[in-house]
């Protein structure tokens, strides 16, 4: 099938209340161009140098998602455009982030990113850090972040019960946050998981945003 076919497939199954963002690390800007003509405006990127590069070449009504683990001395270069950042896990990279987001006198978006799989290799708060973390006079003081809600990835496993478990502690945390430090904001309302092999599962569990790659694009 070809990529703008695919594209209509997975949307035809999506509820309302989720979002497809294509991810395109590492293919070609044509590849991006063809789903680009299907409607789809979000797309996710982990290298900002290739960010940033095709950030200059594509159409500027594209909103940019940053997925990878960010280095705090690369976020300049993404602060004037990225539309949401997935991957944060730390004070000091909301901090970073922060700071670049006043240079460039705008509010960046980002998701808080937990670590519910069993792979010791994903990154990832846990909860009770999660809320030192949102409780820090530090992150109080932080006035050009805002949180839109969590992410995370499940284990990477034919286990679907396991994989279920896993975004179902997602949602719980999403909901624990939300009740106590977030029930008066209405941006906090994201819940990004679920990639080409898991989605289907992790929209039973209340997937707002889907991370979608091969399964689009082909394999890499």
């Amino acid at each position: 099938m070809s990529i703008q076919n695919t594209i209509q497939a997975i949307q035809s199954t999506l509820p309302p209340t989720a979002q497809l963002i294509a991810v395109s690390k590492t293919f070609p800007e044509s590849d991006i161009e063809q789903a680009y003509t299907t409607g789809i405006r979000d797309f996710a990127e982990n290298k900002v140098q290739e960010l940033t590069r095709k950030y200059e070449n594509l159409p500027k009504d594209i909103r940019w998602h940053f997925i990878g683990h960010l280095q705090t001395n690369k976020i300049k270069y993404i602060a004037s455009f990225v539309h949401l950042i997935h991957g944060v896990d730390s004070l000091k990279l909301l901090a970073a982030i922060n700071k670049e987001a006043a240079k460039n006198e705008r509010i960046i978006p980002c998701l808080l990113q937990f670590h519910i799989a069993q792979e010791d290799t994903k990154f990832g708060l846990s909860l009770p850090e999660a809320e030192e973390l949102l409780q820090s006079k530090e992150y109080n003081n932080l006035h050009n972040i805002e949180i839109h809600g969590v992410m995370g990835m499940a284990s990477y496993t034919n286990d679907e019960t396991q994989v279920s478990g896993e975004f179902q502690e997602l949602f719980d945390i999403f909901t624990s946050l939300q009740q106590k430090f977030f029930a008066d904001k209405a941006y906090f309302k994201e819940l990004s998981m679920g990639m080409s092999h898991d989605y289907r599962i992790a929209l039973q569990h209340g997937a707002t945003l889907l991370r979608i790659g091969s399964t689009i694009f082909g394999n890499r």
